[in-house]
C-alpha cells in the first residue's frame, strides 16, 4: 500500500469513526491539522480515531506519550506512523 492509498483509507476511516456529516475524502486535506483551526477535531475524537486505527490496523498509542500529539497532528502523519508501525 501506498503512502497516499494508505492517507485516502485514514480520511475515509476519521469520516466514519467520528460520524461526520456532510465531509467527503476529499474535503479533508492530507497536511492540514486535524485539532483546532484544521479538522476541528478534540481529545474525545482522538480516543475514538485511536481505537478506530487499533482495531483496523494494529496500531496502538501509548497513553501518555508525548508523541502522540505529533502522530495525529495530520493525516499525513497518522499515515507515517501507522506504516512505520507496519513495516510498510
Amino acid at each position: 500500500m501506498t503512502q497516499t492509498q494508505l492517507e485516502n483509507e485514514l480520511k475515509t476511516l476519521i469520516i466514519s469513526a467520528l460520524d461526520l456529516e456532510d465531509i467527503t475524502p476529499a474535503d479533508i486535506d492530507t497536511n492540514a491539522p486535524l485539532f483546532g483551526d484544521g479538522l476541528g477535531l478534540d481529545s474525545i475524537d482522538a480516543l475514538e480515531l485511536g481505537m478506530a486505527i487499533k482495531k483496523k490496523y494494529g496500531v496502538s498509542f501509548e497513553a501518555g506519550n508525548a508523541d502522540n500529539k505529533k502522530h495525529f497532528q495530520s493525516v499525513s502523519s497518522l499515515a507515517a506512523y501507522i506504516a512505520a508501525k507496519k513495516g510498510m
